[in-house]
């Protein structure tokens, strides 16, 4: 099931999205991110439709994907 990122609270939205940054350990190489740019960097996907939040009921959990990766 997807959740549009719209109706979750900029609290929970803002702790979703760093779970999944640290989650995903994305190596940048040389160049230092910091925790609040790739949050910022995963908010923009969202409201670009790039990637999605979506619930899974048999895992009761929740995880950002992309579209792609779910067949939209």
């Amino acid at each position: 099931m997807l959740i549009p990122y719209e109706q979750v609270s900029k609290d929970t939205l803002y702790g979703l999205i760093e779970s999944f940054v640290l989650r995903e350990g994305t190596d940048y190489g040389d160049i230092e991110i910091s925790l609040d740019e790739k949050v910022t960097q995963v908010m923009l996907q969202l409201q670009a439709g790039e990637v999605v939040i979506e619930y899974s009921e048999e895992h009761e959990s929740v995880n950002i994907v992309t579209r792609q990766s779910i067949g939209l």
